[in-house]
């Protein structure tokens, strides 16, 4: 269909944004040798979890590192039970128990050992029986001479995990690539694996524009505000895996010229929200001309900006994306929904690229313009169905926290009934 004048297409602005952040990131990603003990002793798990490896790790040892018990039982010789049946149980002396974390001696021919789970096959037994399938179904006390019938035969290697079953020494455990969650962590614990090379979270320098902001915990002053963006920026940019320094610029050119040339030097992404419109003191795009400004056809967030922006000292710059958001707290994280989060999370394998999605019969009717896809907060009810939390303005940041879906309303539709069905993303 047709967009306004000048508004570009919601899907259109996706793949700018992709193209304009992800290469880049891509090829900006450093990478860092760590020893798993001393991290994962000093790491939270979200930050440990949130790294993905940029080299392949390879099992030092075999895992298992030897023929274990997969049950408590009897270690036996298969072959000692091979006439067993029903009516004719072979009867064996029970030899000495088999703890975990015990060598155990050579197991006798025609005997069988307590086992347990998880401790080594002696030498000579192939294959393990439960105890609940022996007669008795229980272990002789220990130092008690003691017998133990069994009424069938046993397969060679029932219930034995063999040594380099899960990986053998020299195989890749984890591929490069992979994120680090509880399993990756714990089988490179568990194969040896003393060091990874991981990807350096991107370094993304978060600029909250606006003379009227002030930091959390601060006094507010007269016309001033709290700096939501700040902190909701902060914790959406680390969930999917950056480190963010955040700075807060008045509305005033020079001063966030020096923030961009003071930033740090491993800086790969700046985000702005504020100061992209056509108003008076738009100090985001009054400042850095170079970048593209214009419209979204999207509500909220329909003032966008993208580029490549200097960073540094005038001896030693260098080039980054910019990603500029609007200033009204629900445009901001709906911006970020569409146009950012899928790139970096694409780039740091931290979570998912894209939120689970759904579609469900709305619970009441709703309007939206036209011309413009509209992002509604919601939630499913009861029923199944998609109701509204608060209406569709930007300033609406208490709605927005008691949503737990982004409602997508595409350009074309005008209103939707009770009972049509609408899209939706989950945010929670």
């Amino acid at each position: 269909m047709d967009h306004d004048a000048g508004r570009r297409p919601v899907d259109e602005h996706q793949g700018v944004a992709r193209d304009a952040v992800l290469a880049h990131l891509r090829t900006d990603r450093r990478a860092t040798r760590v020893l798993l003990a001393s991290w994962l002793s000093e790491a939270a798990a979200l930050a440990v979890e949130r790294r993905t490896l940029s080299a392949d790790a390879v099992a030092a040892i075999d895992l298992p590192g030897f023929d274990n018990s997969q049950m408590d039982g009897y270690a036996v010789r298969a072959a000692d039970l091979a006439n067993a049946t029903p009516s004719d149980p072979v009867e064996l002396p029970v030899g000495a128990p088999v703890p975990a974390g015990t060598q155990p001696p050579p197991l006798a021919p025609g005997t069988a050992a307590p086992v347990m789970t998880g401790a080594p096959i002696p030498d000579g037994a192939d294959a393990v029986i439960k105890i609940e399938e022996a007669d008795p179904p229980a272990f002789p006390e220990p130092g008690m001479a003691a017998t133990v019938r069994f009424s069938a035969p046993v397969a060679p290697g029932t219930f034995v995990r063999r040594a380099g079953s899960d990986v053998a020494a020299g195989d890749v455990v984890v591929p490069a690539g992979t994120r680090l969650g509880p399993a990756q962590l714990g089988v490179l614990v568990a194969a040896g694996v003393s060091e990874v090379e991981v990807a350096e979270p991107p370094h993304v320098l978060l600029i909250s524009t606006g003379s009227e902001l002030v930091a959390a915990g601060e006094s507010l002053g007269p016309a001033q505000l709290y700096d939501a963006n700040g902190a909701a920026l902060t914790a959406a940019l680390a969930e999917v895996g950056c480190r963010v320094t955040h700075r807060v610029v008045p509305d005033d050119p020079a001063a966030l010229r020096s923030v961009l040339a003071e930033a740090p030097d491993d800086v790969a992404l700046v985000v702005t929200s504020g100061g992209v419109s056509a108003g008076a003191y738009e100090v985001v795009r009054q400042t850095l001309t170079d970048a593209w400004f214009g419209h979204v056809a999207v509500q909220p967030g329909g003032p966008q900006g993208l580029g490549t922006i200097t960073l540094g000292s005038p001896t030693a710059t260098r080039d980054v994306p910019l990603v500029a958001f609007p200033g009204n707290p629900v445009s901001v994280l709906v911006s970020f929904e569409l146009f950012l989060r899928a790139v970096l999370a694409e780039a740091t394998g931290a979570v998912p690229a894209h939120r689970p999605r759904g579609r469900a019969p709305l619970a009441e009717a709703i309007d939206s313009p036209e011309q413009l896809h509209q992002v509604r907060r919601g939630r499913l009810d009861a029923d199944g169905r998609v109701e509204m939390v608060g209406g569709p303005g930007s300033h609406l940041l208490a709605h927005l926290a008691m949503a737990t879906l982004l409602v997508h309303v595409p350009p074309g539709v005008a209103h939707l009934d009770a009972g049509d069905d609408v899209d939706y993303w989950e945010i929670r």
